[in-house]
Formats: C-alpha cells, sequence, structure tokens
C-alpha cells in the first residue's frame, strides 16, 4: 500500500515550477527604491540559505513573475524587481515595466524575467535573499496589486 505521506514529507527541491515569493495587497503609490517602497519578496519565506559563495548557499531559477489582482487599475505604474533594495537596473530579475494590464481586478500580467536570470543564473542566497519591487512611476492612487514568483529550487 502506498504511503498517503509520500508526497507530504517532501520539501520544495523535490518539484519544479513552484510559488518560491510572494508580496500580497502592496501599494504602488510611492516611487522610489525597495528600501523607499518596503516592497519586499523573500525567497522562501526567508528560507534562502547564505553560506557566504555561491557553492555552499541555497538558490532558485526564477522562470516567472506575475503581478495580479489589482483593487483598481494601476495601469500607470512603472516598476522593476532587482536584487538590490538600492534599485541598481543592473541587478534587475525584471527589468523596467509599465504595469498596463493592470486595469481592474481579476487581471493579471505577466513580467519578462531580464537577463542573466532568463537564461542560465540561478539567484542565490549568496547574493540575496529577497526581491524587491522598485516604483519608477507611481501609479496615482492607492490601488494595490499581488506578486508572485514562480520557479525552482535548486537547493535550500
Amino acid at each position: 500500500m502506498a504511503n498517503p505521506n509520500a508526497v507530504g514529507s517532501f520539501t520544495l527541491d523535490n518539484f519544479g515550477n513552484a510559488r518560491v515569493a510572494i508580496a500580497v495587497a502592496q501599494l504602488l503609490n510611492v516611487t522610489g527604491n525597495g528600501a523607499v517602497t518596503s516592497v519586499e519578496m523573500p525567497l522562501l519565506s526567508g528560507g534562502l540559505t547564505n553560506g557566504g559563495a555561491a557553492s555552499n548557499s541555497g538558490s532558485v531559477i526564477i522562470r516567472r513573475i506575475v503581478a495580479t489582482n489589482p483593487s483598481g487599475n494601476v495601469a500607470l505604474a512603472n516598476i522593476s524587481i532587482t536584487t538590490s533594495n538600492d534599485g541598481n537596473i543592473s541587478n534587475a530579475v525584471v527589468a523596467n515595466v509599465v504595469l498596463s494590464n493592470l486595469t481592474t481586478a481579476g487581471r493579471y500580467q505577466d513580467l519578462a524575467i531580464a537577463a542573466p536570470y532568463s537564461a542560465n543564473t540561478a539567484v542565490s542566497g549568496s547574493t540575496t535573499s529577497v526581491l524587491f519591487v522598485n516604483v519608477n512611476t507611481a501609479s496615482g492612487n492607492t490601488n494595490t496589486v499581488n506578486f508572485a514568483v514562480y520557479g525552482d529550487v535548486v537547493s535550500f
């Protein structure tokens, strides 16, 4: 007889393409880098290991980032998502993008993953354990949006 706990005892590194980070009901009405906007997405709920070097740290392969479920129109917002809270675009996981599809509740927008993370580079815990949303152009209102990051866990 099969063990009913066969899947329950596995961790995310046993599966492919799982949600590895989320930020719910985030305001995009203040411009600034991740330190200013405080929109942060801890990878693996903050459990990505920093061993001091890529060889002994946890890592995730980012496959998809999606902005979902706006509480209203946030289509004017221009954002980027980076591995550092200073907004440095050279650390971009998602380059500058306007959330033009997010005009009403129930809409979503897939965000293009930027190089090198779109090709062959995993996000290492030695680099960051959090992704930061930088708001380049504010939404102009107090509507909120969710961000979800999907990918493969290489190691914790």
